[in-house]
């Protein structure tokens, strides 16, 4: 049998870099990705002790415990004890989770791929057998995928709906603090990039806008760049939406920097976000200028 050791010690690089990556979201830490790679690098290294002759160490569930403490403080480091366990379990709960799934796929396609003393492997000869690899390098990313994704509906439904929050708004040099209101009714997309959209009451901020911009949102459908600064042309976007009682209506909204929320004692940082400009009045008593969509809320970029 031959062993082709770059490979394996590859395909376990990726495998745990992707569980540090879904370890910071699901944690929404603030972690650089030299940091992720670094702990993963030391997770695959274990690959090269099993050509050793110190591979039956690494089968001792103490070393694998210390293994893992390494690999985690590798990534996000040691602030205080409380944090620290927090991220450890949270990466041995992110392991078995994906782990179950591809044995799951395992025994469901019946391929040769192998959990040995917590590395994944292929037994078979030469290259691998293209099914398991199949299964590996596909079946890997469709779970991770799986996992991420319920995981930030499940977080969604534990958001305290029509919460009020603070929010700061920044485009290019101007910055706008805002009092905004987080719905579940709020779930308008950019159909093209799945980007989540806020609503922004525009004349409550008219003066950080330009007249022109102002005047062209009122009617969508027959935007004319030339009457705006190119500046913000460029952040410029179309979205379609249907509200209750109408046809489709489109709504232009503009591409910020970034928006900041602040809830409970925390900022949330979001880039990838839209703001819609509504010309009609959000709250009659003034409780709030802007909607907030719920997906922002569960973005990584988070501090306390």
């Amino acid at each position: 049998m031959t062993i082709y050791l770059d490979v394996i010690w590859l395909l376990n690089f990726f495998f745990d870099s992707f569980l540090l990556f879904l370890t910071a979201i699901i944690l929404k830490r603030k972690v650089k990705k030299w940091r992720i790679f670094l702990g993963a690098l030391i997770g695959s290294s274990i690959i090269l002790f099993y050509f050793t002759p110190y591979v039956a160490i690494t089968s001792y569930p103490v070393m694998k415990l210390l293994y893992s403490i390494l690999i985690v403080y590798s990534a996000f480091g040691f602030l205080k004890f409380r944090y620290f366990i927090k991220n450890l379990l949270t990466f041995y709960f992110i392991t078995f989770m994906v782990g179950g799934g591809m044995l799951g796929l395992h025994y469901f396609f019946q391929t040769d791929i192998a959990f040995i003393n917590g590395a994944l492997m292929t037994q078979s000869s030469g290259f691998g057998d293209p099914v398991s690899w199949l299964t590996v390098l596909i079946g890997f990313p469709l779970v991770w995928y799986f996992s991420k994704y319920n995981i930030e509906e499940i977080e969604m439904t534990k958001i305290n709906f029509e919460q009020l929050v603070r929010v700061q708004v920044k485009i290019g040099e101007d910055s706008m603090d805002l009092k905004g209101l987080i719905d579940s009714g709020n779930q308008l997309y950019d159909p093209i990039t799945q980007t989540p959209v806020m609503i922004l009451e525009i004349q409550r901020c008219a003066s950080c806008f330009p007249a022109a911009l102002i005047q062209q949102s009122q009617n969508p459908e027959m935007l004319d760049f030339s009457t705006i600064d190119r500046s913000w042309a460029n952040r410029i976007r179309i979205v379609p939406y249907r509200a209750v009682g109408q046809e489709h209506q489109f709504l232009l909204a503009i591409r910020p920097d970034q928006v900041v929320i602040m809830i409970n004692e925390k900022e949330i940082t979001v880039k990838k976000v839209l703001i819609g400009l509504s010309h009609t009045i959000l709250s009659s008593n003034g409780d709030y200028e802007c909607i907030i969509h719920p997906k922002m809320l569960t973005k990584t970029n988070i501090s306390a």
